[in-house]
């Protein structure tokens, strides 16, 4: 999964603001992990669901 690295640098988690990281531990589902709360956002065909709804939680 390739995301552009500018998109990285200024997309923030929409719950809490904080920055995210890019988790590829499976490679066929690879999440936007929010450093700050921890909600995983999904990527599907490659656009990240910024949708607070789609996150999923920490355990």
């Amino acid at each position: 999964m390739e995301l552009d690295p500018t998109l990285l640098e200024i997309i923030v988690c929409p719950a809490c603001h904080s920055d995210l990281a890019l988790v590829e531990d499976d490679p066929a589902a690879p999440e936007l992990v929010c450093e700050g709360c921890g909600l995983a956002y999904p990527i599907r065909d490659g656009i990240p669901v910024m949708l607070v709804d789609e996150a999923r939680k920490p355990a």
